[in-house]
């Protein structure tokens, strides 16, 4: 069991010790997260909603341990974030799907 909070903060350091050493990196990070928000089309839980379905899809637990502060923070039930994350696991499988077609696209390429 992961203790989120405590990731949560060594993730902090981590990511301070690397934008000590590339700055211009965490820069350019927090300019496309920065747009992102600039049209304000989207309401903070719907963009949390939709970043903790990419963390599921990219498998990023540093992105699940921010996000799921977020989205609860902005309002976010737990019955919206598992919508979310059904979302995201039909995508996984539906890009399984393509990419087995593409498997067999290849195989019939091979000359035996």
């Amino acid at each position: 069991m992961t203790d989120w909070n405590a990731y949560r903060a060594h993730l902090g350091e981590s990511i301070h010790a690397f934008a000590t050493l590339s700055p211009d990196t965490l820069k350019g990070l927090q300019t496309l997260d920065g747009a992102a928000m600039k049209t304000g089309r989207l309401d903070a839980k719907t963009r949390e909603l939709i970043a903790l379905a990419v963390a599921v899809t990219t498998r990023c637990d540093g992105c699940i341990s921010v996000h799921s502060t977020a989205a609860v923070k902005a309002g976010a039930s737990r019955e919206e974030i598992a919508e979310a994350l059904g979302v995201a696991v039909a995508l996984n499988a539906g890009a399984a799907v393509v990419y087995s077609s593409r498997v067999l696209d290849a195989v019939d390429t091979v000359v035996p």
